[in-house]
Protein backbone atom coordinates (compact mmCIF):
# COMPACT_ATOMS: atom_id res chain seq x y z
CA UNK A 1 0.00 0.00 0.00
CA UNK A 2 1.10 3.08 -0.83
CA UNK A 3 0.16 6.15 0.97
CA UNK A 4 0.38 10.34 -0.97
CA UNK A 5 -0.60 12.91 1.60
CA UNK A 6 -0.46 16.07 -1.13
CA UNK A 7 -0.61 20.11 0.48
CA UNK A 8 -1.75 22.16 -2.48
CA UNK A 9 -2.01 26.31 -1.23
CA UNK A 10 -3.98 28.20 -3.86
CA UNK A 11 -1.66 31.06 -5.11
CA UNK A 12 -4.36 33.71 -5.61
CA UNK A 13 -7.00 33.29 -3.21
CA UNK A 14 -9.63 34.49 -5.63
CA UNK A 15 -9.07 31.04 -7.24
CA UNK A 16 -10.46 29.49 -4.43
CA UNK A 17 -13.76 28.24 -5.39
CA UNK A 18 -12.38 27.06 -8.69
CA UNK A 19 -9.85 24.76 -7.31
CA UNK A 20 -12.17 23.46 -4.96
CA UNK A 21 -14.78 22.51 -8.02
CA UNK A 22 -12.05 20.80 -9.80
CA UNK A 23 -10.35 19.02 -7.05
CA UNK A 24 -14.43 17.33 -6.18
CA UNK A 25 -14.49 16.59 -9.83
CA UNK A 26 -11.13 15.24 -9.88
CA UNK A 27 -11.46 13.26 -6.64
CA UNK A 28 -14.57 11.50 -8.18
CA UNK A 29 -12.96 10.76 -11.15
CA UNK A 30 -9.75 8.97 -9.58
CA UNK A 31 -11.62 6.91 -6.73
CA UNK A 32 -13.12 5.04 -9.87
CA UNK A 33 -9.23 4.10 -10.76
CA UNK A 34 -8.22 0.40 -10.49
CA UNK A 35 -6.18 0.32 -7.66
CA UNK A 36 -7.74 3.24 -5.58
CA UNK A 37 -8.63 2.71 -2.00
CA UNK A 38 -8.94 5.65 -0.64
CA UNK A 39 -9.13 9.87 -1.97
CA UNK A 40 -10.19 12.20 -0.26
CA UNK A 41 -9.85 15.68 -0.70
CA UNK A 42 -9.86 18.31 3.13
CA UNK A 43 -10.00 21.85 2.49
CA UNK A 44 -8.66 24.11 5.40
CA UNK A 45 -11.15 26.48 7.58
CA UNK A 46 -7.97 27.50 9.38
CA UNK A 47 -6.64 28.91 6.04
CA UNK A 48 -8.95 28.98 3.16
CA UNK A 49 -6.29 28.68 0.52
CA UNK A 50 -5.11 25.62 1.54
CA UNK A 51 -6.34 22.21 0.49
CA UNK A 52 -5.14 18.75 1.45
CA UNK A 53 -5.26 15.50 -0.47
CA UNK A 54 -5.22 11.95 1.35
CA UNK A 55 -4.78 9.18 -1.46
CA UNK A 56 -4.42 5.36 -0.64
CA UNK A 57 -3.41 3.18 -3.65
CA UNK A 58 -2.66 -0.54 -3.62
CA UNK A 59 0.93 -0.11 -5.45
CA UNK A 60 3.47 2.41 -7.18
CA UNK A 61 2.05 0.88 -10.53
CA UNK A 62 -1.82 1.62 -9.10
CA UNK A 63 0.20 5.40 -8.62
CA UNK A 64 1.45 5.59 -12.02
CA UNK A 65 -1.69 4.12 -14.13
CA UNK A 66 -3.37 7.48 -12.07
CA UNK A 67 -0.61 9.73 -13.40
CA UNK A 68 -1.85 8.82 -16.87
CA UNK A 69 -5.69 9.19 -16.27
CA UNK A 70 -8.55 11.16 -16.95
CA UNK A 71 -8.64 13.07 -13.37
CA UNK A 72 -4.84 13.92 -13.64
CA UNK A 73 -4.04 14.72 -17.19
CA UNK A 74 -7.17 16.10 -17.71
CA UNK A 75 -8.12 18.02 -14.65
CA UNK A 76 -5.22 18.38 -12.32
CA UNK A 77 -2.07 18.70 -14.43
CA UNK A 78 -3.69 21.18 -16.66
CA UNK A 79 -5.94 22.57 -14.28
CA UNK A 80 -5.06 22.45 -11.02
CA UNK A 81 -1.11 22.75 -10.78
CA UNK A 82 -0.73 26.20 -12.62
CA UNK A 83 -3.16 27.85 -9.61
CA UNK A 84 -1.59 26.11 -6.63
CA UNK A 85 2.13 25.52 -5.21
CA UNK A 86 2.49 21.59 -4.18
CA UNK A 87 4.02 20.15 -1.55
CA UNK A 88 3.61 15.88 -1.88
CA UNK A 89 4.35 13.31 1.48
CA UNK A 90 4.39 9.67 0.34
CA UNK A 91 4.67 7.16 3.04
CA UNK A 92 4.62 3.42 2.62
CA UNK A 93 2.30 1.58 4.76
CA UNK A 94 3.58 -0.11 8.23
CA UNK A 95 1.47 -0.41 10.99
CA UNK A 96 0.39 2.33 13.14
CA UNK A 97 2.92 3.83 15.22
CA UNK A 98 1.85 3.51 19.32
CA UNK A 99 2.74 5.47 22.13
CA UNK A 100 1.88 5.08 25.32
Amino acid sequence: MLYLNVWLTVKDPAQVETVRGLLVEAAKNSRQEPGCQRFEVYHSTADTTRFLLNEHWESQEAVDAHRKAFAYTQIYQPKVLPLVTREGHPFQGLSFIHTE
